[in-house]
């Protein structure tokens, strides 16, 4: 891989390295976000934090909040294969965002440097409940070298998550693990009965497990009908060998 760029910024070392057309982003050695724009679809796991918006008819996803953005790539993924009319992208780091725009190519989002938790309790404070149709929980730092959710999904985070997503909208969770999210308070009774349509997606190579839930029911044939061949899990020529699975 070529080295394209680096920087250090606050203790870390940021990286962007190209891998033929791909471009990727390393974050003290840890990589973060990979875009390819002639081959997006590639098998990774930002593509399994995709799937789960195909669980929606087309068009019905018009507005996305993204919390943790990376260097970008499943904005880049939604924009080509939902096409929102809005995203709006939350990163704590102000070099992540700083990569999206300049080596992940983003445009036309709203790209916001501030804590996530501190984003959604001014916009509930606000009073922009029901705001978004696609709710994206992607938040990830790193320490010693290891990947970890750096807000924890406690009821207090889950409710707060549900208070800005439409009646009709889907909300999709990344954990570090299965364990990790059969701990968390989407598994509470009280969150459960608001939100009682739940999958999880996982990928062989990942210990990561994908929660995609919401109020409305959840169904794996108009998943299959939407999604892209490549990330399609009824389709012969998938690059994502996903595993979905109803959480009960």
């Amino acid at each position: 891989m070529a080295l394209v760029w680096q920087k250090r910024a606050a203790g870390n070392l940021y990286q962007v390295r190209n891998h033929g057309a791909s471009v990727r982003l390393f974050s003290n050695g840890v990589f973060h976000s990979q875009w390819n724009p002639r081959d997006p679809l590639k098998g990774s796991l930002w593509e399994l934090l995709l799937l789960p918006a195909f669980f929606l008819p087309a068009g019905q996803i018009r507005s996305v909040l993204l919390l943790g953005v990376g260097g970008g790539a499943l904005i880049r993924l939604l924009q080509t294969f939902v096409a929102p009319a809005r995203i709006v992208g939350v990163d704590l780091d102000p070099v992540h965002l700083d990569v999206a725009r300049r080596f992940f190519g983003v445009r036309d989002a709203e790209l916001v440097c501030a804590d996530a938790r501190e984003f959604v309790a001014s916009a509930l404070a606000e009073g922009q409940p029901g705001s978004y149709d696609l709710v994206i929980d992607d938040l990830f730092g790193h320490a010693g070298g290891e990947v970890e959710r750096s807000v924890a999904a406690d009821r207090t985070w889950c409710r707060s998550l549900s208070g800005l997503l439409d009646d009709d909208g889907l909300l999709v969770s990344n954990f570090g693990s299965r364990r990790e999210l059969l701990a968390s308070a989407w598994r509470d009774s009280a969150v459960g009965a608001e939100f009682p349509h739940r999958w999880t997606a996982e990928l062989p190579a990942y210990e990561n497990c994908v929660l995609a839930t919401s109020r409305r029911p959840l169904s794996r044939r108009q998943l299959v009908a939407e999604a892209p061949a490549r990330i399609n899990p009824g389709h012969a020529s998938r690059r994502l060998d996903s595993r979905l699975r109803r959480l009960k």
